[in-house]
């Protein structure tokens, strides 16, 4: 009798943590397949869109990377980019779903690695040149590091708006990241804790009902400041017509997907990067906000300082949603692909 029912509790404890496999788009019970998508070479599917001027006539061809909890229609920048400004420059975006978000298959092992060879497939499917430039917003931003590391040959330059730091990457000293990590929500701290140390409880934690688990994933607006608080109905206005698709093959091999990798033991350190434009062949820049509670400003500050050929652009009064204030996009591309000086000032 005491032998069955350690079964019986065996079986519950591995009910609660093992996560559902995921609705695949175009299986018989999944969603269905609306997008365009690219087969890559391990036979998984990549969904994509394009945007800005038309691929064959564009004279800056970008992928751009999504952010946590978003997917291809969450353009970061785009939509303050001017009209005049995409057709003067010829600014061509393709975004992409990351795999497990909304139509671009999952990817139980995927890494900072799989991501870059996927991206550069895609690119090699469009045919958008032996170089092109890239865009990742929050941890579409953190995924660019990944980009620098494994394809740097194909970049043509890079854009991080406000990119997701790892408290775990070795070059951050341990007080830095102590006193950061320790101003964050406590129910955040304990997320990122599981995520790192126990990745095989993601899933329970972030879907249990006992304690409160990620803010960001439960939209709280316990971590905004006062742009974001301004910027969040902006975001979500657009968003909220795709809000749906994000999830729908299920959360496992997206959001928490997203905080197993982002914040796991990285088998590089982006601050050990060496600078893949010597010659001035291209740049690469991160726009962050000093009012930005979703990614520390501190840390963001010592990254840059450890690169020092990255562009740095600190925002006043920025928070994470910045790249949705008006003519935004504008003053990004003008200040990237043009070098001309980024004066804007939030306050």
């Amino acid at each position: 009798m005491i032998a069955l029912f350690g079964i019986v509790i065996l079986a519950l404890i591995y009910r609660a943590i093992m996560p559902p496999p995921p609705k695949m788009c175009g299986s018989p019970k999944g969603p269905p397949i609306t997008a365009p998508r690219v087969k890559l070479s391990d036979g998984r599917y990549l969904a994509y869109k394009e945007n800005g001027v038309p691929r064959d006539l564009a004279k800056h061809k970008f992928v751009f990377i999504h952010g946590f909890d978003c997917v291809r229609h969450d353009v970061a920048l785009l939509t303050t980019i001017s009209p005049e400004v995409m057709q003067s420059l010829g600014i061509y975006i393709v975004s992409i779903d990351r795999p497990g978000y909304g139509e671009s298959d999952p990817h139980p092992k995927r890494t900072p690695k799989t991501l870059a060879l996927d991206i550069e497939e895609l690119a090699d499917h469009l045919e958008l040149g032996s170089k092109f430039y890239v865009i990742g917003f929050s941890m579409g931003g953190q995924a660019v590091w990944g980009l620098l590391k494994y394809i740097p040959h194909r970049l043509a330059g890079a854009i991080l708006l406000t990119p997701v730091t790892n408290y775990w990457w070795g070059s951050f000293p341990t007080n830095l990241t102590k006193e950061t990590y320790y101003e964050q929500l406590v129910q955040d701290q304990w997320t990122l804790r599981i995520s790192h140390y126990l990745p095989w409880l993601t899933y329970w934690w972030n879907t249990q009902t006992w304690f409160p688990a990620s803010s960001v994933a439960q939209c709280s607006d316990d971590i905004l400041f006062e742009q974001d608080r301004l910027l969040m109905p902006v975001f979500d206005s657009y968003q909220s017509k795709y809000r749906d698709l994000v999830r729908q093959q299920g959360e496992y091999e997206s959001i928490h997907r997203d905080l197993m990798i982002g914040f796991g033991t990285w088998e590089f350190d982006p601050m050990e990067l060496e600078n893949p434009f010597p010659n001035g062949e291209g740049s690469v820049h991160i726009w962050q906000g000093d009012e930005d509670g979703h990614v520390p400003v501190k840390l963001q500050r010592f990254l840059a300082k450890k690169l020092p050929w990255v562009h740095y652009h600190e925002m006043k009064g920025g928070g994470h949603m910045f790249p949705w204030a008006e003519r935004m996009g504008d003053k990004v591309m003008k200040t990237f692909l043009l070098g001309e000086p980024f004066d804007y000032k939030c306050k």
